[in-house]
């Protein structure tokens, strides 16, 4: 990129290779990657950018398969002026988008607040809202009461929860804003019960994935079962990971990627995988399943770049 940008407070870096960003350890580089100090350094960075040059939100890189030919845009990436987490009055926390899911889990509970469906989930709060996270029944939306977004043109407006219309792993953030805060209204429990259930999570999650491998967390959606808010009735949902078994894909391999032998809806870097290994494994078991049952698998994983 030769366009010249506007000079923040925070850091610029041309050409930067992603892949030492993302849990999955693949990707080219982005043509440049923004870290804001904080918020108004974030908007008035992208007031000034060109309207033509495009812009990437990325957190912790936990459900991110950069391609290798790398990005062309601004990716910004939110770092310790935005990881704070605050406890207010009325059962309500506010955390900043880089904020660890599992450190706001950990700080609620101790605060007698439960959000500890939040503990297991990998990855950052930003994320967590733009995919409507999830686990143990629990989502975002059950809990999320407003965002705090800049948008595209640097505005920094709030977003009341029903204007990101969330469902299953998605949500209807404007095109280019940037999740800076959310603000969460959370449940009551006693801390010592609520530390108890995400030791126990912990554990079932371990014992379960790969937890231990280089992954992006699970693979596709779930096919079926899904309400519009999120939610699922787990006697009745079908599971990606029993479709790609019954496919024969458990443990499937292509050049350095490979199906978890652990959990089969876990796409892992066995050792030297590009993007291109992990992308075309990924649709080599969506083919492989549609031809066995008929389903078709979605991306939960977010796949962006050239190949």
């Amino acid at each position: 990129m030769t366009q010249s940008l506007p000079t923040p407070r925070g850091t610029l870096t041309p050409n930067r290779p992603l892949a030492d960003l993302t849990w999955l350890r693949v990707g080219g580089p982005a043509d440049w990657l923004f870290q804001p100090a904080d918020v108004e350094d974030l908007a008035t960075f992208l007031a000034a950018l060109p309207g033509d040059v495009a812009v990437f939100p990325m957190g912790v890189g936990s459900n991110l398969i950069v391609r290798d030919g790398g990005l062309r845009a601004v990716v910004i990436r939110l770092g310790r002026g935005f990881n704070a987490i605050g406890i207010e009055e009325d059962r309500r926390i506010t955390a900043g988008a880089a904020a660890l899911d599992a450190h706001v889990a950990r700080r609620a509970a101790e605060a007698g607040l439960d959000l500890t469906f939040l503990r297991t989930i990998p990855g950052s709060i930003g994320g967590a809202v733009r995919m409507n996270a999830g686990c143990y029944g629990s989502y975002v939306a059950d809990v999320l009461e407003s965002v705090r977004v800049v948008l595209r043109d640097g505005s920094i407006v709030d977003l009341p929860v029903a204007a990101l219309n969330l469902r299953y792993r998605q949500s209807d953030l404007p095109e280019g804003a940037v999740v800076v805060s959310a603000t969460f209204r959370a449940p009551e429990g006693d801390p010592t019960v609520l530390a108890q259930r995400m030791e126990e999570q912990l554990a079932k999650r371990d014992a379960s994935q790969p937890t231990k491998e280089r992954s992006a967390g699970s693979t596709f959606r779930n096919p079926v079962g899904h309400s519009s808010t999120g939610r699922a009735d787990d006697t009745h949902e079908l599971k990606a990971w029993k479709v790609i078994d019954d496919a024969g894909m458990r443990g499937a391999t292509l050049g350095g990627a490979q199906m978890s032998q652990m959990h089969s809806n876990f796409l892992i870097n066995a050792g030297g995988a590009t993007a291109a290994d992990l992308e075309n494994l990924g649709e080599a078991v969506r083919k492989k399943v549609f031809q066995t049952s008929g389903i078709t698998l979605e991306w939960e994983i977010m796949r962006v770049g050239e190949a």
